[in-house]
């Protein structure tokens, strides 16, 4: 009874290469709040986010609130946390978040979704193995995102922002969006795997009691493997091609 049943896939940087753009929209939202902070108060100026170190570190695989609270407390900048009506700006936790949100929307119009060569060979194996699949975002746009990728029909359950706020789930490293998704398959945490490119995604994967958790790093760095596996991840993998083969030991 200890054979692998089910698959929870994060999907920013596992199944669409989006990650790139949000922290891009991350860099462009803190940039312009750093510089609007700066002009109220006598200093330097402000050190430019890092879209590589403090986006991985801070706010990837968040919920915006938590990747603004938790940008905000590493540069010491202190902001009232709004409210959810609050307009896209840099007066409040609210604000920031809307202005990313708005950031990264205009971006998706201009550009639109691209996948990952690897994701549907790998999610049609997994099909053919049985294998039940979910996805998991902390994104509002995941499910619009999947559909125009041709994705959606691959998951037997998604779990969203939308649904994480109409559930008032905790965010990541909190497990409750993986655990969420495998209530959905009616599968428990023991006979499910997680695959997360994340810190906070695995380490939710880990807490969550999941039988395998998976780091993802597409960019192949030492760095990278080393704290996806200190957060967590049994195994590192550079892509999805060799996940199926991966998880063959887990299946029945």
């Amino acid at each position: 009874m200890n054979e692998l049943r089910a698959v929870v896939f994060d999907t920013d940087g596992v199944l669409l290469a989006t990650a790139d753009r949000h922290a891009a929209a991350w860099k462009e939202t803190f940039d312009g709040c750093l510089l609007e902070w700066q002009q109220s108060r006598a200093g330097a100026r402000p050190r430019p986010f890092d879209a590589v170190r403090e986006y991985r570190d801070l706010v990837d695989g968040k919920a915006r609130l938590d990747g603004v609270r938790a940008f905000l407390a590493a540069r010491q900048v202190d902001l009232p946390p709004g409210s959810p009506e609050d307009p896209p700006g840099c007066a409040s936790v609210h604000a920031v978040a809307a202005r990313k949100e708005e950031v990264f929307s205009a971006m998706l119009r201009t550009d639109g979704v691209r996948t990952f060569e690897d994701v549907q060979p790998a999610l049609e194996e997994l099909r053919r193995k049985a294998i039940r699949c979910a996805a998991v975002s902390a994104s509002r746009h995941a499910r619009s995102l999947l559909e125009s990728a041709a994705l959606v029909g691959y998951f037997d359950a998604l779990v969203d922002g939308q649904d994480a706020a109409a559930l008032t789930l905790p965010g990541k490293p909190d497990p409750a969006l993986f655990l969420e998704a495998a209530g959905r398959l009616g599968v428990p945490p023991a006979h499910t795997a997680v695959v997360e490119d994340a810190l906070a995604g695995v380490e939710a994967g880990h807490r969550g009691g999941f039988r395998f958790v998976v780091g993802i790093d597409r960019e192949d760095d030492p760095h990278m493997r080393d704290a996806l596996a200190a957060h967590g991840a049994d195994l590192v993998l550079p892509d999805l091609g060799r996940l199926p083969d991966a998880l063959e030991g887990e299946c029945p």
